[in-house]
């Protein structure tokens, strides 16, 4: 059955209404799941195989009958592997109905219908007894509910319902403990993307509103891949902490906590940010680990296990503290149900076991909740401002009345302070007018920008005070952009705008360029690829699902990943596909583009990353995507405050470097849609 569905275009701004199938968001969420990383993580996998065996042997030592509780089974992998052990019977609970669905295929498919029943419910709603989901209560409880911040998928209530409920006193649990670490670093680059910095332009300062420094900033964690953040870019202030542990064979509390641990400062700094990550101890003497630290940690890098979907996490304190190397500090930690949160004390600041723990961050500024981390760090980017700065200058004239249409964007401001007659920013939202105004005001400059909250196709010449728009500028940026072509909401809105523009008009940027380039991945192609058998398992069931769900139409589209977090090597050269230009209107027909880009290095493509470059003036271009020249291995440096996009090829192909196999690209730009659709295959000689 078809359904037609009301669908916001990030592109053009307008509520498009399409015929959709009404599989399509079962299709999306499939589609987008990874689930093929977890079962790629061989580290992963081994260490759980590890600790099954281990729990399973003893039970059976107390001669008793395994029987296991398997939360939040997947493919059912570890269930079968707890059968395999020796385990007599095991319940998988999966509340995903197409994964539960699967996995009562992989498990017939393997040989375990007997011994697997695969319960499709949440495990706080199983219930045990004659008539229950369960018969008994287990005695063995296998558990993968992690995240990034380790209990931000509930694992917690979790484990605290399932101990009440669902299995028996004293059992044995794999992983049997979880332990999160942490440490105290200064870090220029990771604080960018908390605060907002001052910026020098014309021999002025541009400084932050006082508001936005002395936030607290979001409550969310910074989840990154860190083992790509370069130890030269922190200094660490303090060791390596042991936070907290949580043994998962005891009762389990979801009930605030705090923990502290107290150390001496290890050097004079600014204590800015936390570095955090955790391990699993699979067994209860510690011999079985699978840790989530970073690969500089490790005496080899290049042997550190690779996973998305446990990666590290970032912790902004919430304000910068000054550190004298031998002050006694102390950092607390606390956690809810769900989240963690960091505080730092300095040894006259000692919190008392009376004194309630620090509360949860919270954004009192509402800059935290317009700009996003990636979007501090674009602000607060000097090489990217200067760019943008000198721009502006060489456009600007006394009599200049400019118009800025970017969400949350400091370039109106840039206009005012570089001499521009009258400047005018459309906002998409009040609270991100507010925040802007909040830069004016701190800077004593509220009346030299006027802030609209307004659509472009409603602004007319009396909101301008009757004068006409000398220059159109834009970053351009659009928090509701995915995709890198998204940011062609810009080429929209100056369409809209044209009735208001003066003849000679200057639009910033001029045009814009889509980039590709075909690649090889280190990792992320492990998102995409089958897996076949996994550990000695057929899971081919689940391959199969992926792949029905790729192949429903939307889910073919380029997918957005930062890739500064995943390394890829260039296997051709980075080539301009199509240009917008942006002093014209939309076209009313559509844009096209045909070629091929030769494999030059030796490689497995796995498929093609795409980027916008913004050409502010015919002499200034700034990036979206590769920030510096490919080097002669094809390694690349990436944007760190934008996605590209990435489009998997459904096969890698083999590329001997010889420039006579090449990826042939089709390219459709519909004006009407603002969307682009795309078309690679590799065709050889």
């Amino acid at each position: 059955m078809k359904t037609f569905c009301g669908r916001a275009n990030p592109t053009t701004g307008a509520l498009d209404w399409v015929e959709e199938s009404e599989e399509y968001d079962y299709h999306q969420e499939i589609a987008r799941s990874c689930y093929a990383d977890m079962l790629h993580d061989h580290d992963r996998n081994e260490k759980y195989y590890q600790g099954i065996r281990a729990a399973v042997a003893r039970v059976k030592a107390r001669g008793e009958k395994v029987i296991v509780l398997d939360i939040g089974t997947g493919t059912g992998l570890l269930s079968m592997m707890a059968v395999t052990a020796g385990a007599d019977f095991c319940y998988a609970v999966e509340v995903f109905k197409p994964m539960a669905e699967a996995a009562k295929c992989i498990v017939k498919k393997n040989g375990f219908s007997e011994k697997i029943q695969i319960i499709n419910k949440h495990s706080t709603d199983v219930t045990v007894g004659p008539d229950g989901d369960m018969q008994t209560k287990a005695n063995v409880l296998i558990t993968e509910l992690f995240d990034t911040e380790l209990i931000g998928e509930g694992a917690l209530p979790s484990y605290e319902h399932a101990h009440l409920n669902l299995v028996q006193e004293g059992c044995e649990a794999v992983p049997h403990r979880a332990t999160v670490y942490a440490q105290l670093v200064e870090s220029e680059l990771l604080w960018s993307w908390a605060q907002l910095q001052s910026v020098e332009v014309e021999g002025a300062r541009m400084v932050p509103p006082p508001d936005v420094g002395r936030c607290a900033g979001a409550h969310s964690v910074c989840d990154i891949q860190l083992s790509q953040v370069s130890p030269r870019s922190f200094t660490p202030l303090g060791p390596l902490c042991t936070m907290f542990s949580v043994d998962f064979s005891k009762p389990v509390s979801s009930a605030l906590q705090s923990h502290s641990s107290k150390f001496a400062a290890q050097s004079d700094g600014r204590a800015q940010v936390v570095l955090s990550w955790w391990d699993l101890d699979m067994d209860p003497s510690g011999s079985i680990v699978c840790t989530m630290a970073p690969s500089w940690t490790y005496p080899e890098p290049k042997r550190a296990p690779w996973r998305d979907h446990w990666m590290q996490s970032v912790y902004f304190l919430p304000a910068e503290i000054r550190v004298t190397e031998g002050d006694e500090l102390s950092l607390t930690v606390c956690h809810d149900d769900y989240s963690l949160w960091y505080s730092l004390q300095s040894d006259s600041q000692q919190v008392t076991q009376t004194e309630a723990p620090p509360s949860r961050p919270c954004c009192t500024c509402q800059a935290h909740l317009v700009w996003t981390r990636p979007r501090f760090g674009e602000l607060n980017d000097r090489r990217r401002t200067a760019s943008y700065v000198s721009a502006l200058r060489s456009v600007l004239r006394e009599d200049s009345v400019c118009l800025g249409v970017s969400d949350g964007s400091l370039l109106p401001v840039f206009a005012h302070m570089l001499g521009a007659k009258k400047v005018y920013g459309l906002e998409n939202s009040r609270m991100s007018k507010q925040v802007i105004e909040q830069v004016l005001e701190a800077n004593s400059i509220k009346g030299g920008v006027q802030l609209l909250e307004i659509r472009p196709e409603q602004l007319t010449s009396n909101d301008l005070g009757g004068e006409q728009i000398s220059v159109l500028m834009g970053e351009p940026f659009f928090s509701t952009s995915l995709l890198p072509w998204h940011s062609l909401s810009f080429w929209y809105c100056r369409t809209a705008l044209a009735g208001l523009l003066r003849p000679n008009a200057t639009i910033l940027p001029c045009s814009a360029t889509l980039h590709v380039m075909a690649v090889e991945f280190q990792d992320l192609w492990r998102i995409r690829a089958p897996c076949g058998t996994c550990e000695g398992f057929d899971v081919t069931p689940m391959d199969e699902m992926v792949q029905r769900s790729l192949d429903f139409h939307e889910s073919r589209e380029a997918e957005p990943h930062p890739l500064w977090e995943y390394p890829c090597r260039a296997l051709t050269r980075s080539t301009a596909v199509m240009t917008f230009d942006f002093t014209q209107c939309v076209p009313q027909e559509p844009i096209t583009s045909q070629g091929s880009l030769p494999l030059i290095r030796i490689g497995r493509c796995h498929g093609v990353a795409l980027w916008m470059e913004y050409h502010l003036t015919d002499d200034i271009t700034v990036s979206a995507g590769l920030i510096g020249p490919i080097s002669e291995q094809g390694e690349c440096e990436w944007s760190r405050h934008r996605k590209q996009g990435v489009y998997f090829l459904r096969s890698p192909w083999e590329s001997s470097g010889d420039g006579r196999a090449s990826v042939a690209y089709s390219f459709t730009f519909e004006p009407g849609s603002g969307d682009i659709k795309m078309d690679f295959n590799v065709d050889s000689q």
